[in-house]
């Protein structure tokens, strides 16, 4: 496919919060009920938009902040608000069990699942054949946890910083069937691991295969799972773009027959862990501001990771470089949603418990603003 043909969609999950003390609510099925296509998650603190598919990116960014708006609307009218963030910076309530298949989930998997409240930006790209969607996720593995650290907006757990820029991915990784994977090499392989991670009875289904990024069960695209849900649209679509790059310049590279690294899914882990730990800003010791570079697998300063990810995607982002390449600078020069969280928990009275009140409050006012 050629540039600009490529299609690109976005699930987010925005958690809804009390419109004045930032608490979460379990209002996902009334508002659910007083909107327009949006969907539900296992926790009823969720709710979940999905964009059409589009080539253009300010196409896509129309479509997610249209989406946003009414996921506003609709939780106003409940009582409620919604929230780019990736983890509650309040303590939620307990976990009421939900029906059907996620209180299956709940029986089986207990905290891991109960303690599940968490937020993804989830990207579909499209692909012209299985065959090419394996080729892909073969080769796009090692920068992953660019993205993940390009995207980290989740400091803050159960009402205190917890050190990390992205503790979403930490809790998310407590689920046994989420992570990197291996090197496939043909559609038979991926879905003979996919299926033998079905029979061994751990997970219910194959919808419970978590990949960091997967072959999409409905539709024809690679989806990309690593990103935590942005503080606003436009950080979304920088995520979205670099991914669908990634995707282009790994398809470019199967179909012309190069071979995918051999970077042990163990030193995926650690990159990822790494990318979860620090994101892209130097914080309070030595070791944040580093990342494992695809190229060495060693660790070094986030911006040259960066700048090697936009490299590395150049030729398949085309005319939207400037845009990959303004929003990877604003999140060098500090403007992460992590670090921005931080500021406003520092500012809004910190430990006093005022401060993540207005985290939360904050996080609302920049979800969806009206055009």
């Amino acid at each position: 496919m050629d540039h600009g043909a490529r299609r690109l969609g976005v699930e987010e999950e925005l958690l809804l919060v009390d419109p004045d003390d930032g608490r979460p609510l379990g209002l996902s099925a009334s508002v659910r009920d007083a909107g327009e296509e949006l969907d539900g998650e296992m926790r009823a603190e969720q709710v979940e938009t999905g964009s059409t598919p589009h080539d253009d990116v300010d196409a896509l960014a129309a479509d997610l902040s249209t989406r946003r708006r009414e996921a506003a609307r609709a939780a106003s009218s409940q009582g409620a608000a919604v929230a780019g963030l990736a983890t509650s910076p309040v303590a939620p309530d307990p976990l009421r069990p939900p029906p059907g298949r996620y209180g299956r989930i709940l029986e089986r998997f207990g905290p891991i699942a109960s303690e599940q409240l968490t937020n993804g930006q989830h990207v579909h790209v499209e692909i012209g054949s299985r065959e090419e969607g394996v080729g892909v996720l073969d080769r796009i593995g090692p920068w992953l946890p660019v993205l993940r650290a390009l995207s980290a907006n989740s400091p803050f757990w159960r009402g205190a910083d917890t050190g990390h820029a992205s503790y979403r991915s930490l809790v998310w990784s407590r689920w046994p069937s989420a992570g990197p994977t291996p090197v496939f090499g043909t559609p038979e392989a991926y879905d003979a691991s996919v299926a033998a991670m079905v029979e061994t009875g751990t997970v219910l289904d194959e919808g419970m295969v978590y990949f960091d990024a997967r072959l999409a069960a409905s539709y024809p695209t690679v989806e990309v799972r690593v990103a935590d849900v942005a503080g606003e649209v436009e950080e979304a679509v920088v995520v979205a773009l670099l991914a669908r790059a990634l995707v282009e310049t790994a398809a470019r590279a199967w179909a012309a027959g190069e071979p995918p690294a051999s970077t042990p899914v163990e030193v995926l882990r650690l990159a990822h862990w790494r990318a979860a730990r620090s994101g892209c800003v130097p914080g309070h010791d030595t070791e944040s501001g580093l990342l494992v570079d695809p190229r060495t697998n060693r660790a070094a300063e986030a911006g040259a990771v960066v700048h090697a990810l936009l490299e590395h995607v150049a030729d398949a982002l085309g005319p939207d470089a400037a845009r990959a390449r303004a929003g990877c600078a604003q999140v060098l020069a500090g403007a992460t949603g992590a670090a921005r969280q931080r500021r406003v928990f520092a500012e809004g009275g910190g430990h006093t418990g005022r401060g993540t009140k207005a985290v939360a409050l904050d996080a609302v006012a920049r979800c969806a603003p009206r055009p």
